[in-house]
């Protein structure tokens, strides 16, 4: 396909994709206010599944032999571009919410949407306050069987390679016992990348890993804890990567 008829495509899905978001969202606010999110959670997977068809994406789901859908669980994700949360929202298997930067929920209709869902606020600013709430509202979503989804590099990719892992959501996976789901994006820096306006067709591929006990897990283990998830996380995304640039060399 010609650059142009590229360019006209992807403003067509951004246009297309901004008026469904803003006339869908207010309507989950309002829901979210009289209703339990759980009871009308169809909806939130259906709105996050015409997200990302609206943006070009194809989205499937591969599972582990070891992935348990039914343990309540810290998904750990590699992040790349703000469709993200969408993606794995109406891809994992179990009700899920997710750790959100607290200036994220100042955003008018997405921030109202995430904070009436029930995503848990982390502070831009770590003063000991805040962080006690964080690990507060954490456990609690946890005792009411909300999974979490984690972004551990805390900032997007900006060439599709995974950065380094943040401690913070393994060392409160390893206080309170909940189990780590190892999540890998496929596909996504393919589909769009932070810092380009471009939407480009593509399947995202959503890796399901073995899911990790930390029941018995030591506070000195948890680096290592650490490197082995970001090492399963990275594996399909390097090898994916790696096939691209293959097919580019011979084309």
């Amino acid at each position: 396909m010609k650059p142009i008829l590229l360019a006209l495509r992807s403003a067509s899905l951004w246009f297309v994709s901004i008026l469904h978001f803003f006339f869908v969202a207010p309507i989950l606010v309002l829901l979210g206010i009289f209703l339990d999110p759980r009871e009308h959670d169809w909806l939130q997977r259906d709105f996050c599944r015409r997200i990302a068809l609206l943006s070009g994406a194809r989205v499937e789901v591969r599972c582990a032999p070891g992935f348990d859908p039914h343990r309540t669980s810290f998904f750990m994700v590699n992040h790349v571009n703000l469709f993200d949360p969408f993606i794995l929202y109406c891809a994992i298997p179990q009700h899920v919410r997710g750790w959100e930067l607290e200036s994220h929920f100042k955003i008018p209709a997405y921030g109202w949407l995430m904070k009436r869902f029930g995503n848990v606020p982390v502070p831009d600013v770590r003063r000991p306050s805040d962080l006690k709430r964080m690990w507060r509202l954490t456990q609690d979503a946890i005792e009411r069987g909300t999974s979490l989804i984690i972004f551990p590099e805390a900032m997007r990719t900006r060439d599709g390679h995974v950065g380094k892992f943040q401690d913070g959501g393994f060392r409160v996976a390893q206080q309170l016992g909940v189990p780590i789901v190892p999540v890998s994006l496929v596909g996504s820096f393919q589909h769009h990348r932070t810092g380009h306006w471009m939407l480009w067709p593509a399947t995202v591929t959503v890796y399901l890993h073995d899911t990790i006990d930390t029941r018995s897990l030591r506070k000195e283990e948890v680096p290592k804890l650490r490197d082995h998830v970001r090492e399963m996380i990275t594996a399909p995304v390097e090898n994916s990567l790696k096939k691209k640039a293959q097919n580019n060399d011979r084309s």
